[in-house]
């Protein structure tokens, strides 16, 4: 590793060894597992995580959360949160993020009072300042501690520690909830998120990794990197029949980007 990258993750452990207990908000993707490896490597039992359980999760995402837990050999606890009963959620604004992370907070706040543990810790890089999080405002509210973020630790550079401690997620791709395949302004329902996640896992099954399936109502939007693009077209036949018995009547196809859905936001606020 290059001394500037030892250097932030000597910060990173010494950080958290400042503090006697933690609570990781563990969601299973890279940057939570790194922090919670840090986490239970100096802090031993007095180090926990909680992964929240909602109907915007993916079963996929859960069950990877679970294993990737158990090899790190940390406690681990799965809790339910609401979001999806909020109004304010639901009605699906430029902000939605924002609630959902104060339902998290606010569920992570009655496990550190029945622990005892006064911290709480996030997986928020570096990166995530200069990206469109309105999670982040939840975050402060709530005092919850970004350590990767106080590092500076980009996600690259996240990636390169988790890749030298051995974790198997270092190269997953990220995975927002289920929502976020839903245009802001488009009401979020049930039916919907099941219908993406379903459509999601037909594609996983193909061995596409990374990808989105977007919900334009009775349109699909389907979103995978380039190289990707020559086994969807051989299989479009087989997808659209798979997709119709879902609900969706039609899809489109484009080329994989994350956070699209906040390059329409941004794109509305400059005009």
């Amino acid at each position: 590793m290059e001394a500037e990258l030892i250097q932030k993750f000597e910060y990173l452990k010494n950080e958290i060894k400042k503090l006697d207990s933690a609570i990781v908000a563990f969601s299973g993707g890279v940057d939570s597992a790194l922090v919670l490896k840090a986490a239970f490597d100096i802090l031993k039992e007095n180090a926990v995580a909680v992964t929240a359980d909602s109907l915007s999760l993916p079963r996929r995402e859960l069950d990877g959360a679970k294993r990737i837990a158990e090899r790190i050999g940390a406690k681990h606890l799965i809790i339910k949160t609401e979001e999806t009963e909020n109004a304010d959620y639901l009605k699906n604004p430029g902000n939605r993020c924002y609630y959902c992370k104060s339902e998290l907070y606010k569920k992570l706040k009655l496990v550190s009072i029945r622990l005892r543990i006064k911290n709480i810790l996030n997986g928020t890089n570096f990166d995530d300042l200069s990206d469109y999080r309105p999670g982040l405002k939840a975050a402060d509210e709530n005092k919850i501690i970004s350590p990767l973020k106080d590092a500076k630790l980009t996600k690259n550079d996240v990636r390169e520690l988790a890749r030298h401690l051995d974790l198997e997620v270092w190269n997953k791709p990220s995975s927002p909830c289920l929502s976020s395949r839903i245009p802001y302004g488009n009401e979020i329902a049930m039916k919907k998120l099941r219908m993406v996640e379903e459509a999601e896992n037909f594609l996983k099954d193909m061995g596409i990794k990374e990808l989105r399936v977007r919900h334009f109502g009775n349109t699909a939007r389907i979103e995978v990197n380039e190289e990707d693009q020559d086994a969807i077209s051989a299989n479009i036949k087989f997808i659209e029949k798979k997709f119709s018995e879902i609900g969706f009547g039609q899809i489109e196809t484009s080329n994989f980007k994350s956070g699209s859905m906040n390059l329409m936001i941004n794109v509305r606020a400059e005009n």
